[in-house]
């Protein structure tokens, strides 16, 4: 055994012992497991407008887009895609990406190149990479600490003399102008591990007053707060010229990519400056088409978001848990073991559920991680939440 291999086994090992070693599991396309861990919130991915749209774009387009989007990668789809969300979700302009990841990695790294950026201390693990692809100079701040957003900023606007920007933490660079030209906030509207949601009122007070970007990642929000378009929308902050949104497609789409948006002028940035869309093959069609169809399904059906809140509430006050405010609840669990031991007893029930254990979770406490779907029929419902408040209690 070489020294790579003798450190791999030493890794895992470590990992073993501590409970955190992760496998992959495949699955079965009609296995009879209730699933309540996957982000397919409102059940869209296997809906029958959404599969049929899909094979269609498939025999029409082939099984991928064939090229960056930059070269002849971009088809129809995609410009009736971006159109169609940008209409439903209340801004001028979006761009789709191959993925969620990339999206947040493409507008982040392109905003913030050399900028400083504040990130919320849960941002979720793109949003980090995506700064240190930037190589921003980055200040994190403790989870909706609003008081610590201002400082921070008000630190990048401190005037000649005043005690310089502030970043390098022991007032190194005092008495000299500010470094930073360009400042970009990040948050989630909805965050997965603890459920909760961003202030985002006084987040995007703060970014008017200092000029500021607010990069909000709509991961959990869209299709599953308000009516379907997200937690920025309902506040009244879509189109702000102060507010950046990314949102995924696989998520209460059922599809597959992300998106990008706000105003023209950013769009055109990104296509010209995020390496992360300039250097990737375009979104599948089938895959677009998907998330097209059911985007459609979703603006057609403002009443399907209720039925997830309905749902996780009510499961939430069985298990004596604080209601998220998105549709994934998180149950905590007192060591990873057991919470490796609870996901195992689930799936022996019949239920599948999440495990977040070390270093997903910001906060270091282990949890199973439940989806409130739509899309699990009322008497599997009913049967899951059964079987789980018999395993967690």
């Amino acid at each position: 055994m070489n020294g790579w291999e003798t450190w791999l086994t030493r890794q895992r090992d470590t990992r073993e012992r501590l409970g955190l070693q992760r496998t992959l599991r495949p699955r079965g396309a009609h296995d009879d497991v209730i699933d309540l861990a996957g982000n397919d919130y409102l059940g869209l991915s296997k809906h029958p407008a959404v599969r049929s749209a899909a094979a269609e774009a498939a025999q029409t387009w082939g099984a991928g887009a064939g090229a960056s989007r930059l070269v002849t990668g971009t088809t129809d789809l995609h410009g009736e895609l971006e159109a169609e969300l940008a209409d439903y979700l209340g801004w001028p302009a979006a761009l789709v990406f191959s993925t969620g990841y990339h999206a947040n990695l493409a507008v982040v790294a392109a905003l913030a190149e050399r900028a400083r950026v504040i990130s919320d201390a849960h941002v979720h693990a793109s949003l980090v990479d995506a700064a240190r692809l930037a190589r921003a100079e980055v200040t994190v701040t403790d989870h909706n600490d609003v008081a610590a957003v201002e400082a921070a900023l008000a630190s990048c606007a401190s005037p000649e003399g005043a005690g310089g920007c502030g970043a390098c933490g022991d007032g190194g660079c005092a008495g000299k102008p500010t470094r930073f030209e360009r400042v970009v906030i990040l948050v989630e509207s909805i965050y997965s591990v603890l459920g909760d949601e961003a202030p985002l009122a006084e987040l995007v007070r703060l970014a008017e007053q200092y000029d500021a970007m607010l990069v909000v990642d709509e991961a959990h929000g869209l299709g599953v707060r308000g009516d379907g378009r997200g937690l920025v929308h309902a506040a009244g902050f879509a189109g702000h010229p102060n507010v950046v949104v990314a949102a995924t497609l696989s998520k209460s789409l059922g599809s597959q990519g992300g998106s990008v948006l706000g105003s023209p002028a950013l769009i055109d940035h990104l296509v010209n400056r995020a390496r992360p869309f300039i250097f990737d093959t375009g979104l599948a069609p089938a895959a677009t088409a998907g998330a097209l169809a059911a985007l459609r399904i979703l603006r057609d059906n403002p009443d399907l978001p209720a039925s997830v809140t309905e749902r996780v509430r009510g499961l939430a006050d069985l298990l004596d848990v604080p209601a998220p405010a998105g549709a994934l609840l998180s149950v905590p669990m007192t060591s990873p073991q057991e919470a490796v031991a609870a996901q195992a007893a689930c799936l022996e029930a019949g239920v599948r559920v999440g495990c977040f254990r070390p270093p997903s979770v910001p906060d270091g406490i282990s949890r199973l991680r439940i989806t409130a779907s739509a899309g699990v029929s009322d008497e599997d419902w009913s049967r899951a939440v059964k079987l789980l408040l018999e395993v967690i209690r």
